[in-house]
């Protein structure tokens, strides 16, 4: 997009009159604060409708296999997000991708709120995952789209809108886990109507608040790429319709198989970026020693979310069935535990604001925030094992063991989830900027595909070592990871 058409879109955005910042903030926030309340809602009963018997109103399936389709749900998605990124930028536009991804996801939770078997979830995920892929990476994308490059609120209207998204994933396991009691179809209902809200704030305030952003293709596909693209597409449809309408009812393409394969896509594709990357001639000597730095970085990534992401599989099966949920005269639900990650995030994320700030040069480096914050989710796990060495894996956990462990676990995920984003832009080659925040998200991905191949070893006999394994295992990366963060820092050629 050129200077020229990028101060177009933010002169026809009124820019004030949503706490000082653009109009179209409000317009943002409340879309995005609807779509998570509606995934996070969603999310947060997920596994229980999928492992309760029947007679409970769920799937019935077994557990393992229902923690392995929720890790690999959590994967697809944030793998979608790079397809997602790519159709706004050559096809739809950000604005009108956000507003189909609304509308799949909406059409995911309406299927999932009627009564069906396990085709029907499976149907809903391919909505939801699509839709997602469609509208995060974009509805940020449009944010930016508002501020002119040297606006000085650009930070302060992030941290504003990350607020909104953090708000509605406090707030729907809250609520949908209450009404899920009762009935998981109705809790995902909730969802649907969540979502249809922030489609009808989009929909409603849109073209008063946004103007033009989002609404520009930044790098339209020619006549010819169209032709060469519907053929490539049109080609692999009609290749996975064949393979899958052959091997499904073979017996030879099962849930297991395809967890495998998305494992292996996990690995492979953040690999082939490094390599391509790496090798491209558009990349200077410089931005290969960055590229160096980034790997080990993203290897700790991995670790981290691989072990927050287990707070809505294995988290949330232990706060069902190995923790007292009477406490203080309430009864809890144990999908009220999902929202503590983004509660302990709007509480602590303006005091590690502050304390950079003050800390100023003084702060560690980028390497030394990625290895703090791989000992915190190690330390996560050590402190769940705790309870079950103390009084044994038959009596039931006070709650607050779970709410410390979700707790150190949100320390680590500030030192670097917002430090991780800063460290993308500033460490990618100027060629590939964008596909290096896709690598980013990446991390997710590849953690959430190795989270399915590993959650089946969890069991109550197994579950000390279970924590124990893992948490010792991201300890040690941790201590590895902080012993050679000063050559990390040398090859990011003076980036801190």
């Amino acid at each position: 997009m050129s200077d020229i058409n990028r101060q177009k879109i933010v002169d026809s955005v009124p820019q004030k009159g949503f706490f000082g910042h653009p109009k179209g903030l409000f317009t943002l926030f409340f879309t995005e604060f609807w779509e998570r309340f509606s995934y996070y809602g969603m999310r947060a009963i997920l596994i229980y409708y999928m492992y309760y018997e029947v007679s409970k109103g769920g799937l019935g399936i077994e557990e393992s296999t229902a923690l392995a389709i929720m890790s690999i749900y959590g994967s697809l998605v944030y793998m979608s997000g790079v397809i997602g990124g790519w159709l706004a930028d050559r096809v739809f536009g950000t604005s009108r991708a956000l507003f189909y991804g609304g509308i799949l996801i909406m059409i995911g939770h309406i299927v999932l709120s009627l009564p069906g078997d396990l085709t029907m979830l499976f149907i809903s995920m391919v909505f939801i995952v699509i839709g997602t892929g469609l509208l995060k990476p974009n509805v940020s994308s449009v944010v930016g789209d508002m501020y002119a490059p040297e606006d000085n609120r650009r930070d302060a209207g992030f941290s504003i809108f990350y607020m909104g998204i953090n708000l509605g994933a406090f707030l729907s396991p809250l609520i949908v886990g209450q009404v899920a009691k009762t009935s998981f179809h109705l809790g995902f209902g909730i969802a649907a109507v969540g979502m249809l809200l922030g489609l009808i704030v989009f929909v409603v305030t849109k073209k008063k608040n946004l103007g033009l952003a989002g609404s520009f293709v930044p790098n339209p596909l020619s006549p010819a790429e169209k032709k060469k693209y519907s053929l490539i597409v049109g080609i692999t449809v009609v290749a996975l319709a064949v393979i899958l309408g052959t091997t499904i009812p073979a017996g030879i393409f099962t849930l297991n198989v395809f967890i495998t394969l998305v494992g292996i896509f996990g690995i492979t594709i953040p690999t082939i970026y490094f390599i391509v990357m790496y090798r491209s001639p558009k990349t200077t000597a410089t931005e290969r020693s960055r590229i160096l730095a980034y790997i080990p970085l993203f290897i700790a990534s991995v670790m981290f979310w691989a072990i927050q992401e287990q707070g809505s599989t294995i988290l949330a099966a232990y706060a069902d069935k190995r923790t007292d949920l009477e406490f203080a005269g309430l009864t809890i639900s144990p999908a009220w535990f999902q929202s503590l990650n983004p509660l302990f995030i709007i509480v602590l994320a303006p005091v590690f604001a502050w304390m950079w700030v003050k800390l100023g040069d003084r702060q560690p480096t980028v390497p030394k925030k990625f290895a703090l914050s791989l000992f915190f989710a190690g330390l996560s796990f050590m402190v769940i094992l705790l309870p079950a060495y103390f009084g044994g894996d038959n009596t039931l956990v006070n709650p607050l063991w779970l709410v410390l462990s979700y707790f150190i676990v949100v320390l680590g995920e500030l030192l670097l989830s917002p430090v991780g984003l800063s460290a993308t832009t500033k460490l990618a080659p100027a060629a590939f900027s964008a596909q290096t925040m896709s690598l980013w998200f990446l991390s997710s991905a590849a953690a959430q595909a190795i989270n399915a191949q590993i959650v089946k070893f969890y069991s109550a006999e197994t579950e000390m070592m279970y924590f124990g394994t893992i948490g010792g295992v991201a300890i040690l990366l941790s201590l590895i990871l902080f012993v050679i963060s000063p050559k990390i820092q040398e090859f990011m050629k003076g980036i801190r």
